[in-house]
This record gives C-alpha cells, structure tokens and sequence, in this order.
C-alpha cells in the first residue's frame, strides 16, 4: 500500500490551553513553539511518529485537520487524479494534496512522508498460562514499570458525518483506503496502513470528531496510563477496560476538557496481505465490543452534540 499512516492532526478547541494540559499528562511530548508557528497553538510528538498532534482554537471542538503520509510523487498523482474524478476541489503542490470531505468537514492531506520506525520496541511480555509456567520465578514487568505511559502513534480516528456513505467514498475512492469492516448504514472501518483501521467514519446528525486513539505498548500501559489519569481527575473517565470487537483492540477512553475522547488502545488486527482478510458485515451491538463494562450513553451519544449542532447550524 502506497499510504502507509496518519501524519498527524490538529484538533481545534475553545481553550487551547487547558486542552495542552491534558495531552501532556496524557504522555504526549511538548514541543516548543517556532518562529513560523500560528499564535495560541500547541505542537506535541508521540514516541514513534514524531509530531502528530497540533491544538489550535476554535469556536467548538473539531477536527480541522487529517494528515495521512504517502512514499512518492507518484501517489500524490493518483491520489490527485482520484480526487478530482470524485469531484471535490483539490489543491495540489510539490509535496501534498489537499481536499475537504463535505460529510465530515476535515481537510485530509496526503504528504509524502517516512514510514513509522519503533524505537526501542518492547520486549515481548511471557505470560504464565494453565500448566504452562513460562515466567517462573520473576513478577510480572508490567507491575514493574516506572514513569509515565508515553503512546508510540497515532493510530486512528473516529468522525461523524453527516453524510456517510459520501465519507466513506471519499476515503476509499478519492484518497485510497481500504475498507476493513462496516456496520451497513452506519459506519465503516478504513485503512491507509497496515492497521486495521486509521479512519473510522459513522453517520452522525452533525459533523464532528468522536474520539482519537493512541496507540501503547500493552494492556499494563492502558492500565497504568488510565490510572494515572484518573488519579488526577476521575470525571475524565469515560469507557474502558475492555476489548473490542471489530479491531480486536484492547482500550480504554477519557476525555478531554473540550469533550473530545482520547484512547489508549494496543493489539490491534494488522492486515499485511490484503488478500488475506476478508472484510465483514456486522450489526452495531456486535460490533462495538466482545467484553468489558457496557459502553455509556454519552460515549455512544456525546453530552454536548446538541450543542454542537446548534454551533454547526449558527455558523
């Protein structure tokens, strides 16, 4: 695949400040500010994928913008060309091609860029098993680890559209996707990447972002992570422990103070032959999770979309 991972994202908010507070403590890294950086804006780099989120204000909360890296010119071209048959304006220069969704309102671009390297990749974790004491003698790392979760990428986000199969084409026909699994009607799973999802869109009465996800090592950083988190301030909870079912992810979700969910997640499904899965059809109780605590109708209705809409219709 000629797209192989999101750059990164700006995420637009009323209180950029606050909202830099929380994607500090979330194990984000600052980045200082330079000389050609826009006033009241935040810059922050996962351990991985170097920087992968700005914060910038915003009348209300909203994903403005959606990088997704490509190898060479020539997918800049295609990508282009696909754009322009799916019949959205397209600004196209020497390194990137830009083009809004109408569904969800973000602005994707497509830079080329390099492929994401693990730096120091963790050891793979012995779990002791019925009959099967492979770690005999030791604890367990994970209750050993000291310091803060720091995530290694940004590894997928969740949009609303108002329009979600014209979304979903965007994505597939215009700048390359690939479908994973869809909820018929509702959402569809889609990758740029080996992932098994990067973008997930679903139909929503207003445009808007609903969650971003991060990606940790294992299911002690989601834990230590969420922990820590919650140690400061419990309202942030949301949704987590659990596993879910299409991805197979293990997650955990907080949110943020302008409204925006962030999850820690690890184990996700990796598609390297394409030929190999088999995309499915799910209804949406089965998809959401296969066990822990019983997702809140605020994760599946978020507290402030009519607000939003208000702020989407005023504007």
């Amino acid at each position: 695949m000629s797209l192989h991972r999101l750059t990164g994202l700006t995420l637009g908010v009323p209180d950029v400040a606050s909202a830099a507070a929380y994607y500090a403590e979330f194990g984000l890294t600052p980045l200082a500010s330079t000389p050609e950086q826009p006033p009241h804006t935040a810059r922050f780099a996962t351990v991985d994928g170097g920087e992968q989120l700005r914060i910038a204000r915003s009348d209300r909360r909203r994903l403005l913008h959606l990088g997704i890296g490509a190898d060479d010119p020539d997918d800049l071209d295609r990508v282009a060309a696909s754009l322009t048959r799916f019949g959205v304006e397209v600004t196209r220069t020497g390194t990137s091609v830009r083009a809004s969704d109408p569904g969800t309102e973000v602005t994707v671009e497509v830079t080329i860029a390099e492929r994401v390297v693990a730096h120091d990749p963790p050891a793979p974790v012995a779990y002791n098993g019925p009959g099967e004491p492979v770690r005999a003698g030791e604890r367990a790392p994970g209750i050993l680890r000291e310091g803060p979760v720091r995530p290694r990428k940004l590894g997928h986000v969740v949009l609303g559209s108002t329009d979600q199969q014209t979304s979903q084409r965007f994505f597939t026909e215009g700048i390359g996707f690939r479908v994973s699994d869809e909820v018929p009607g509702l959402a569809a799973f889609m990758r740029c990447s080996t992932d098994h999802h990067n973008v997930l869109v679903q139909q929503a009465p207003v445009s808007f972002l609903h969650h971003t996800a991060w990606q940790v090592d294992d299911i002690d950083e989601i834990g230590r992570g969420a922990k820590a988190m919650l140690e400061t301030d419990p309202e942030r909870h949301t949704w987590g422990l659990g596993r879910h079912h299409i991805g197979s992810n293990f997650f955990w979700y907080l949110k943020d103070p302008a409204g925006n969910f962030s999850e820690y997640y690890s184990d996700l499904d990796c598609v390297v032959e394409d030929a190999l899965w088999k995309p499915g059809v799910w209804d949406g109780a089965q998809a959401l999770y296969s066990w822990g605590p019983p997702p809140p109708p605020s994760f599946l209705a978020p507290e402030d979309l009519a607000a939003l809409m208000s702020g989407a219709h005023s504007a």
